[in-house]
């Protein structure tokens, strides 16, 4: 049977000489292939909304079984619960997450400090030797620049963890245990920065920095006023993957920390957290630590969102 279209209509031709019921087909095959992404992605968004719930639930429950989706009594005593009393056993009640930590001084604050002191001291002063050492690399003709690179770009093979020993006879013999400089100093080091802005600077003209020295900058101009603006984008991508590392980092904060809970980081102190008080009944306070430790990192990414991926768009360019 043939269609016959009203008299005065034109139908549009269908794109690219398909047919229209092809069409359909196509946006029911994208559909589909599009399927394994939502569920990857349901599948790293549900831990997080389970934190996010259990925060907000009552000790009673946080250990009801089967769990419930949607917290039915919310409340906030995970955070700071007025009626614990720790002379009195109440199965309804813990201590909460502002509660505990009393033998250091600003409680979980102060771990939250020190993990954003640490975490940004790294990352700046990372950034800033990686981009003086890949302009030197990339733009100078210094001797055995070659094979240091080589060298750099060989300790990435080494896993991080043979370090360990090292690094901590090194700073036990310097005076830096559970000290500020013995988590910094360590970590300043990041070859696979060097190697990413490497790759970016050599896609630079040599004509740039030429003209610079004809105007009279000095190497140390040429770093400040050049580089650094050329190196914006890849700069905050490197960010991102430092700050990351730097904040969840846990073996290294927890062997350099010796007798002294108010140096501990973080995932120091979640750990600690879950150890001094194990049991179902903290589970909610557990969660209210980790909601609290994410939310920088989260918000981080979501304010320079934009940077990261226009450095790795252009250096995946360029390189």
């Amino acid at each position: 049977m043939t269609t016959v279209a009203a008299p005065g209509v034109i139908e549009p031709p269908a794109p690219n000489g398909t047919k229209r019921g092809s069409l359909t087909r196509q946006g029911v095959g994208q559909r589909l292939a599009a399927l394994p992404l939502y569920v990857l992605a349901l599948s790293m968004l549900a831990p997080f909304y389970w934190m996010v719930i259990s925060s907000f639930k009552t000790v009673p429950e946080i250990t009801r079984s089967p769990p419930s989706w949607i917290p039915q009594d919310p409340t906030l005593n995970n955070f700071y619960d007025p009626v614990w009393n720790p002379d009195v056993q109440n199965p309804g009640h813990t201590a909460g997450l502002f509660q505990r930590f009393t033998q250091v001084t600003g409680g979980y604050w102060k771990f939250m400090f020190n993990s954003v002191v640490i975490s940004t001291s790294i990352t700046i002063g990372a950034l800033l030797i990686a981009s003086l050492a890949a302009l030197v690399i990339a733009k100078h003709q210094l001797p055995g620049r070659r094979l240091i690179y080589l060298l750099i770009i060989g300790s990435m093979m080494l896993p991080w963890q043979v370090t360990l020993i090292p690094n901590y006879i090194t700073v036990s013999n310097l005076g830096w245990l559970s000290t500020y400089q013995g988590y910094i100093v360590p970590a300043l080091a990041k070859a696979f920065v060097v190697f990413f802005l490497v790759q970016y600077l050599q896609s630079l003209p040599d004509e740039l920095f030429q003209a610079a020295r004809v105007d009279g900058a000095g190497e140390w101009r040429i770093w400040w006023s050049v580089v650094l603006p050329l190196l914006r984008p890849a700069l905050a991508a490197m960010a991102i993957f430092v700050v990351l590392g730097e904040w969840n980092n846990f073996l290294w904060p927890l062997i350099i920390v010796t007798g002294d809970d108010s140096m501990a980081t973080l995932p120091v102190a979640l750990a600690r957290l879950n150890s001094n008080y194990p049991g179902a009944q903290n589970s909610g306070v557990i969660m209210v630590a980790a909601l609290i430790a994410s939310l920088p990192t989260v918000i981080f990414f979501l304010v320079f969102q934009k940077q990261f991926t226009r450095g790795i768009t252009i250096t995946g360019l360029k390189g």
